[in-house]
């Protein structure tokens, strides 16, 4: 879990920035979007945000923690923060006309009022206008904070009043952390940050035997391609062609191995590049050495045109064939 100021800035630098600049020239918004996937730390810079509104003593537009207000935050206390989860599929009617009743009541605490919609691309039509017309006219000092996953399912009339404030994909090297300290190994953290930024997709991929089977195949492949293209073919035939049957199964492997290729031009300009396969360096070292920046762009190219490829339906045997001959002559045929 993110845990303090500077690893949220690290998380997402432009999102903090422009908060707190909001913060500082007190241009606070009566309702906001945040909008960004699963693991953006949305979640975490509400509550950071929330805390920087409501703080009694904040310095350099941070809260200070340790105040009243902070901790009755932290603890879920304050009487001023409301805090809306979907009931089931959606965000019901009936839970908005609640939060709406409890913010507009004299409460004990003076100041502004702050509510949290957890998933709010799940409001159904009747929740939506009517937190629509609480929007327009909000009574008093209050700020909403919309979060969602999916910016382009929330009603345009609800976007259209609130800040729209974009969370980008998780940093690489954050993500490569989260799974470590999840169990996952680095080598298996650094080739499924490759293909997800999604933490929960990620974990998923690496506790997946049939991922691990499938990365094994294909760094398997890369190693037969090097010797001859006899042994790359009997490879493609006894191993890749009965894993990978489903069409996005051929697919991803055809990105794990391009993901491979990738590795040994970074390895090539840069001999402490970070890896898609840091278990495969050695290796990777060794086919940098004996081969040219041209041969591996065609290679690459290859694996790029056998995508295109299998998007046309094209018959995988034969494209795979041609892809062995591509790949150990490093030139491509058209």
């Amino acid at each position: 879990m993110v845990e303090n100021v500077e690893e949220l800035k690290v998380l997402q630098p432009v999102v903090m920035k422009q908060l707190q600049t909001i913060f500082e020239k007190n241009r606070t918004a009566h309702a906001y979007i945040f909008d960004g996937e699963k693991g953006t730390g949305k979640k975490q810079i509400a509550n950071f945000y929330i805390k920087l509104l409501l703080c009694l003593n904040p310095s350099e537009n941070v809260p200070c923690e340790t105040c009243r207000n902070c901790k009755r935050i932290d603890t879920g206390n304050h009487p001023n923060v409301k805090q809306l989860e979907p009931d089931g599929q959606f965000i019901k009617i009936d839970q908005i006309r609640d939060l709406i009743s409890g913010m507009t009541r004299t409460s004990i605490e003076e100041g502004r009022k702050i509510y949290i919609l957890h998933h709010a691309d799940r409001l159904n039509t009747s929740s939506a206008n009517t937190l629509l017309k609480f929007l327009e006219e909000p009574e008093g000092d209050v700020t909403a904070i919309l979060l969602t996953e999916s910016y382009q399912s929330i009603l345009p009339t609800i976007q259209s009043r609130c800040q729209h404030i974009k969370f980008s994909s998780i940093p690489r090297e954050i993500l490569l952390r989260q799974l470590q300290d999840q169990g996952v190994t680095f080598s298996m953290a650094s080739t499924v940050s490759m293909l997800t930024n999604n933490l929960e997709t990620a974990l998923s991929l690496a506790h997946d035997e049939q991922f691990a089977h499938a990365r094994k195949t294909v760094l398997k492949l890369v190693e037969t391609v090097k010797k001859n293209v006899h042994e790359a073919l009997l490879v493609v035939y006894e191993d890749w062609l009965p894993s990978f049957k489903e069409k996005y199964e051929f697919e991803r492997a055809l990105d794990l191995l391009l993901f491979a290729y990738r590795d040994i031009v970074a390895i090539k300009a840069n001999p402490n590049s970070s890896c898609t396969y840091p278990d495969m360096l050695q290796s990777w070292k060794e086919q940098a050495l004996h081969t040219t920046y041209d041969r591996l762009s065609n290679q690459i190219q290859a694996i790029l045109q056998a995508r295109q490829n299998l998007g046309r339906n094209m018959n995988r045997t034969l494209m795979m064939e041609q892809l062995m001959l591509n790949l150990q002559e490093g030139y491509t045929f058209v």
